[in-house]
């Protein structure tokens, strides 16, 4: 569909393509690179990402539903797809039939798939993650006997066991990673992983702050492929940018409001822009007092944000119906994300479905 409003977030293709190969070039230590693609690719939506990120190397992908899964195994039909969150029991008939990889969390939720009406020989075709809770306490098995009760089981009825993994939940603190890969080590010397095929552990923090584990041959790429990291040897460059335009152009007087409950008062005569973009897509009345650039200067955001405009205080270099960069590159999205007190994947993810992406080849 045409874009009629001059509010767009721009995606780079070549840019995810060429990061993921730089990262890929860099870590080569891994036989399985993980493509984290959960929220629409962290917000950069359409399956043309996901291509740009199979081109770009990776070799299975990740989701949180099956939902997500489901859509992307209709065009991607023979990449793996691990989905990380819990699938209802009563729908793995769906994703043997679609061949999407299911994540075993407990025992409980392993014991609530055997007692499904599925005849054995087709529930042996179902490919089965075994999570492991190793300090984030969330999801997955954090005790032996039930990680050892888990496997026995899942041996017992011939299953497969295609995977293990933890999730690392603050790679930043070294110390508390580290008891993270003890926690995991010591929890797999209790089972027979012999036949496991993959063992996943980095995440993109991990991955660029620690050595590669021995005995990991697996590593799950999110936030970096869109060129987050600390890791600045890789060079890696931006992928997503918002942009919307100033509609409008007022001269204000000294003691003047401007939007919503009357927050800005002008402190002197001053020249506003009205710009078409507000919270209802994304941009949060937190957003308030952040820098926005037009023809590369910075201008702030001023008043309460609006559902579908915010105001920047301006100059006369700006004019009417310039572009307004909302987002501009990596470097803006992390300084956006310290002002909102916040991250680089929530900033991303808050931008709703009805701010048009367009993909750049």
């Amino acid at each position: 569909m045409e874009r009629f409003r001059e509010t767009y977030a721009k995606i780079n293709l070549k840019n995810i393509r060429e990061n993921v190969l730089k990262i890929i070039l860099k870590y080569n230590m891994y036989k399985y690179y993980f493509g984290v693609v959960k929220a629409d690719s962290y917000g950069h939506f359409d399956n043309k990402v996901i291509k740009s990120i199979i081109d770009g190397g990776v070799n299975y992908l990740c989701v949180s539903s099956l939902e997500e899964a489901l859509i992307i195994r209709e065009e991607f039909k023979e990449i793996p797809i691990l989905c990380l969150g819990v699938i209802k029991p009563k729908y793995i008939d769906i994703c043997i039939i679609n061949n999407i990889s299911v994540t075993i969390v407990s025992e409980e939720y392993l014991d609530s798939i055997l007692e499904l009406n599925i005849k054995n020989e087709k529930l042996k075709k179902l490919k089965l993650h075994i999570k492991l809770d190793t300090g984030m306490n969330r999801l997955g098995i954090k005790d032996e006997i039930e990680l050892k009760n888990t496997f026995n089981k899942i041996k017992k009825h011939s299953l497969f066991v295609e995977g293990i993994f933890t999730h690392i939940c603050s790679a930043s603190n070294k110390e508390y990673t580290k008891q993270q890969f003890t926690k995991f080590e010591n929890l797999i010397n209790c089972i027979d992983i012999s036949k496991v095929k993959i063992i996943h552990v980095p995440n993109s923090e991990t991955l660029s702050s620690y050595n590669k584990l021995e005995y990991v041959n697996g590593c799950r790429l999110g936030i970096i492929m869109y060129g987050f990291t600390k890791d600045k040897t890789l060079n890696l460059k931006s992928t997503f940018s918002v942009y919307s335009s100033v509609v409008q152009i007022k001269k204000i007087k000294k003691g003047e409001y401007v939007g919503y409950d009357s927050t800005y008062k002008a402190s002197e005569d001053e020249i506003i822009g009205i710009v078409q973009i507000g919270y209802a897509d994304g941009i949060i009345r937190k957003n308030t007092g952040r820098s926005v650039f037009v023809n590369n200067k910075e201008y702030k955001i001023i008043g309460n944000i609006c559902m579908d405009m915010l105001m920047i205080k301006i100059d006369k270099d700006v004019k009417l119906y310039d572009e307004v960069a909302i987002f501009k590159d990596v470097k803006h999205i992390e300084e956006v994300s310290k002002y909102l007190d916040t991250i680089p994947y929530e900033v991303m993810c808050n931008i709703t479905k009805r701010v048009k992406r367009e993909y750049e080849i």
